[in-house]
């Protein structure tokens, strides 16, 4: 099919995500491999998004297009109550490769899923009723997930699910509670201690965090300290602490599992993703020992038709082995510290940037129009009087210059495949140089009319 030919079909008989349908002009894409994807018309996009941060291990890998290919010819589907060679072996990889003693897995068919799941177990286990999420989060679009989402979409969606409070989240550049460095008490923990005790501890049964928030396309980056310090308040009035990997795990960060970074292990772990490289829908829920341990003499109450599909579970195989044997996370460690020091040095050079951050293959770089006063460059909708036609101007540098990239209002995030190489990292680095052109630009003339 032609170009036209594939949008307009999709534009007649698809309901698109998080859109108004009309006015829309999806890319058609025919064909992907490794870090690159190219439209109906050939042309080329270094992808630094992953697509959803998720594509990990780089598109089409041929090693698990061949696993799903194998276990298409054998097995593709039994029941969630039967056993077969794909979950059992998909599990014990998943505990070999998950920091601390989370040991038992239950699958679901994605991230949001998880977290309705995590969120059932957490319930189930402590027999507590309510649970606290954070602003400027993002757990998937399911009613449970949008309800213990911390960003703008909650409020298009709710009424949602009882009983989800939600505290605020460390964002040091722009802190809530007003500190810079030098005078932080961690407040991030010990607003949260406070509205513990006025819900009444006994009636919270998780803390929910993004271990790194990526979604709600902020990459914020928590003190040091912050984890260890939720992880201990948690176990003071014994809430179980359960961390979303979805996009943050599987090498994003430049460790397996972001969480390790911090040397704490969480009750409950959510992820998906990067556990087939998206090859395959797939999430599943880890639990820790003693988690599991109550289900030893308690009914899980809880069960889907697609619970540990038998050609998910080879595509989540597959990667893992991908992962290891071509050593994608250390090549995200790697190329993380290049990323870093290349966006300092962006930084120097343009007056627009004012924080860069992140961890391992997956920064961000936050614009603002004035250092001093941290000021966003521009609205949630682009300014009217930019010269260069605001987000859309940087779009637009981004792609002519075959870079396909997360941009939100004052935010560039960039996330491209672990299998990455040096030189393919530093082509889009400069791609992005001019983009910021363009956003010193709008600096510029606000400062003139001004």
């Amino acid at each position: 099919m032609k170009a036209n030919d594939i949008r307009s079909e999709n534009l007649k008989y698809v309901l698109f995500p998080w859109s108004r349908q009309s006015g829309l002009n999806p890319t058609p894409v025919t064909k992907a491999e490794g870090i690159f994807f190219w439209d109906a018309d050939g042309k080329r996009y270094a992808d630094f998004a992953s697509q959803l941060v998720c594509v990990n291990a780089g598109h089409q890998h041929p090693k698990i297009v061949k696993a799903i290919q194998d276990q298409a010819a054998e097995l593709c589907y039994m029941a969630p109550s039967i056993a077969t060679e794909a979950r059992g072996t998909l599990a014990r990889m998943i505990s070999e490769v998950v920091p601390g003693d989370l040991n038992k897995v239950y699958f679901t068919g994605g991230g949001a899923e998880s977290t309705d799941y995590a969120i059932k177990i957490a319930k189930a286990v402590t027999g507590r009723p309510k649970v606290i999420s954070r602003f400027r989060a993002y757990h998937g679009a399911s009613n449970a997930g949008i309800s213990m989402t911390g960003d703008w979409r909650r409020a298009y969606n709710e009424p949602a699910m009882w009983g989800v409070l939600h505290a605020y989240q460390p964002y040091c550049y722009r802190c809530t509670f007003g500190q810079e460095p030098n005078t932080c008490a961690r407040e991030c923990v010990s607003s949260i201690e406070e509205l513990i005790q006025h819900e009444n501890p006994d009636f919270i049964a998780a803390i929910m965090i993004e271990t790194v928030p990526g979604a709600a396309q902020g990459i914020y980056m928590a003190p040091d300290d912050y984890l260890p310090k939720l992880r201990a308040l948690c176990d003071k009035y014994g809430i179980l602490l359960i961390c979303d990997e979805v996009m943050c795990g599987w090498g994003r960060t430049g460790k397996w599992f972001a969480y390790d970074h911090w040397g704490i292990k969480p009750d409950i772990m959510t992820t998906a993703k990067g556990l087939t490289n998206s090859m395959v829908p797939l999430g599943a829920v880890v639990v820790s020992d003693k988690v599991a341990k109550h289900f030893e003499e308690n009914t899980l109450w809880s069960g889907s038709t697609y619970s540990g599909h038998a050609l998910a579970c080879a595509a989540g195989i597959a990667a893992i082995n991908v992962y290891k044997e071509e050593k994608l996370i250390e090549n995200s460690a790697r190329l993380g510290t290049v990323l870093a020091r290349e966006f300092q040095k962006l930084k120097a050079k343009h007056v627009s940037v004012g924080e860069v951050r992140g961890k391992g293959l997956f920064q961000a770089i936050e614009l603002v129009k004035n250092r001093e006063t941290r000021e966003y460059l521009m609205s949630n909708k682009e300014e009217p009087y930019a010269t260069k036609g605001g987000m859309s101007g940087i779009k637009k540098v981004l792609s002519e210059g075959g870079i396909y990239m997360f941009t939100r209002p004052n935010l560039l995030v960039v996330a491209p495949p672990l299998c990455i190489t040096e030189e393919q990292l530093m082509d889009g680095v400069r791609v992005i140089d001019k983009a910021l052109d363009v956003a010193d630009s709008m600096v510029e003339t606000r400062a003139a009319a001004e």
